[in-house]
């Protein structure tokens, strides 16, 4: 099948600590990782690793990051005909700290003002679209003009564009997060009550299927007309980044294989847990191998 993926495209330097460095102090690295990132490009670079036919559309500086980032997508087989290097701008980019201790991560990112993709015709037709969100004008012309393809929404933001589009796609999966702000509901885990009405309030909102993320605690979904939840598999966190967009992008491959649906999640779960073990944005995606050996201790 052929897969769009499009949304924002930054440069990502990651740097390892133990800790978190105090305001108005200096800190020194050792260990750093800079690779390409953003939501839809990271499930692009896992699509095209696990042997799908992937294209990128995105926005990105004539500049040495642009190119960067140009080069990688080619060098790991994303197509690149819908990624536009633009005179005149600075490719986004950020700083990352990885904390080891405790697995989390801080983001700081820079993003030009004012610069948008423009709505374009892609030279493939896509079977199914991925969409970040980041780039609502395309997006919502792809969704208008593909009206058959499969349509995935990485939903991270309660924007209006993003609620816009969320009216238009197949399927959203989003965060907890996402989910307890377009709803006013607080998911709270000792209540299951609350996770079953933040889901209800969800799928009355929008059209779609429903995937709220649950970090560690799994994913909601519902399946045969039941809410339930996938869980996650129990792994040592070393940096977080990039692991939800590596879920979204497993999930894509999952639909893209016609999986049953409880497999595509439990894939896209076992693909964000694996990825936690390892540093670097696009560079922590496990290879298929890696994922059948876990998948088939764990189904």
């Amino acid at each position: 099948m052929k897969i769009l993926c499009i949304g924002h495209v930054t440069y990502d330097i990651t740097f390892m600590t133990d800790d978190f460095p105090k305001e108005n102090t200096k800190s020194r690295y050792h260990e750093k990782t800079e690779c390409a990132g953003g939501p839809a490009a990271i499930a692009a670079f896992l699509l095209a690793k696990w042997g799908e036919n992937v294209q990128m559309a995105g926005l990105v500086g004539k500049d040495d990051y642009g190119k960067r980032i140009q080069k990688e997508f080619s060098i790991n087989r994303v197509k690149v005909d819908n990624l536009e290097l633009r005179e005149g701008m600075e490719t986004s980019y950020s700083l990352i700290l990885a904390n080891r201790s405790n697995g989390t991560r801080t983001i700081m990112m820079y993003v030009p003002k004012g610069e948008v993709l423009e709505p374009f015709t892609p030279k493939e037709a896509p079977d199914i679209i991925l969409l970040d969100g980041h780039e609502y004008k395309a997006s919502l012309k792809l969704l208008k003009k593909y009206p058959n393809a499969i349509s995935v929404l990485d939903a991270g933001r309660d924007k209006k564009e993003i609620l816009d589009l969320a009216k238009e796609v197949n399927y959203i999966v989003c965060s907890k997060e996402f989910a307890e702000r377009v709803t006013g509901i607080k998911i709270d885990y000792n209540q299951k009550t609350t996770l079953a009405d933040a889901f209800n309030k969800m799928e009355s909102m929008f059209r779609a299927n429903i995937v709220i993320t649950l970090e560690e605690n799994g994913s909601l979904y519902k399946y045969n007309g039941q809410i339930k939840i996938m869980p996650s598999i129990k792994v040592k966190t070393i940096d977080s980044t990039g692991a939800g967009d590596i879920f979204h992008g497993a999930f894509v491959y999952g639909l893209a294989k016609n999986f049953d649906y409880e497999k595509t999640l439990k894939f896209a779960s076992v693909a964000g847990a694996l990825s936690v073990t390892r540093t670097g944005g696009y560079k922590s995606i496990p290879t298929l191998d890696e994922m059948n050996d876990v998948y088939e201790q764990i189904k």
